[in-house]
């Protein structure tokens, strides 16, 4: 069997899964994507004390920002992803949810940190794809065609949040010279480009769901480990991060990669 035919059947396949599962697929997704807000939503509920501390030491902000800081990232992180469930105001919540993602990078530091940095612009690629599914719903409960600049806007977003998406694959890769390291570079690397291009879009981003979710349920067992163990934290950010991805690669699956993609223009020829 040539590589072109092994190809061709993986997309059968690819598009055989999704029919099957077009009605449920995008509640999973959402659920995926939302998770690590509400992981970190219920975190900040009950370690309330402890993370207003650590916003008055870490910024001598006083105690009345530190307890609004707290507030506000467990009302905004909660509230916002009940409504992506309930798909009510979906615009909005993925407006409080990327405050929040903006809020946490300043807040945290994250910005020099590079492991989480692009753990961070992942997920803002992930809620940008929400956002652009909410623009597309939004416009098929219209009659009638949206207009050229809808169009592109829904593309640029699109196109912006399947680039970011792919961040997450920088922080995994290790350059450590042994062959299993090699290997998963090679492939993460590979997906990263043809997911960030739009090439074999649904493909390769059910390809990556599987690849993930391995990954994630082998390395962040989170469950396994002491929950008084420092690690144990790591382990659950880690996991709920990287099942949020998984729910944007998830999305790409349903929805496509949008018109600004190889393989809309491929179409086109």
């Amino acid at each position: 069997m040539d590589r072109s035919s092994l190809v061709s059947k993986g997309e059968d396949l690819a598009d055989q899964v999704l029919r099957q599962t077009k009605h449920l697929l995008p509640h999973i997704a959402h659920l995926c994507l939302v998770g690590t807000f509400i992981e970190d939503g219920f975190r900040m509920m009950s370690q309330w004390g402890d993370q207003r501390d650590y916003m008055d030491n870490q910024w001598n902000c006083g105690w009345f920002l530190a307890t609004l800081f707290v507030i506000v990232n467990l009302t905004g992180q909660l509230g916002g992803s009940v409504l992506v469930m309930a798909r009510k105001y979906v615009e909005i919540a993925c407006g409080i949810l990327l405050g929040i993602i903006l809020l946490q990078t300043v807040a945290y530091s994250v910005l020099w940190d590079f492991r989480f940095l692009t753990r961070n612009m992942s997920l803002v690629g992930g809620v940008v794809l929400l956002l652009a599914e909410s623009r597309v719903e939004a416009r098929s409960s219209f009659a009638g065609l949206p207009s050229s600049g809808e169009n592109k806007l829904k593309e640029y977003l699109q196109l912006g949040g399947r680039i970011l998406l792919v961040f997450l694959f920088v922080s995994i890769l290790h350059f450590d010279p042994d062959i299993y390291n090699i290997i998963k570079n090679l492939i993460g690397i590979t997906f990263m480009v043809l997911v960030a291009i739009g090439f074999k879009t649904k493909l390769c981003s059910m390809l990556l769901v599987v690849w993930l979710t391995s990954i994630n349920f082998y390395f962040n067992a989170f469950w396994m480990v002491d929950s008084n163990r420092p690690m144990y934290d790591f382990l659950k950010y880690d996991f709920f991060q990287t099942l949020s991805i998984v729910g944007g690669l998830l999305l790409l699956v349903a929805l496509g990669p949008g018109g600004v993609s190889m393989d809309e223009h491929k179409k086109a020829w």
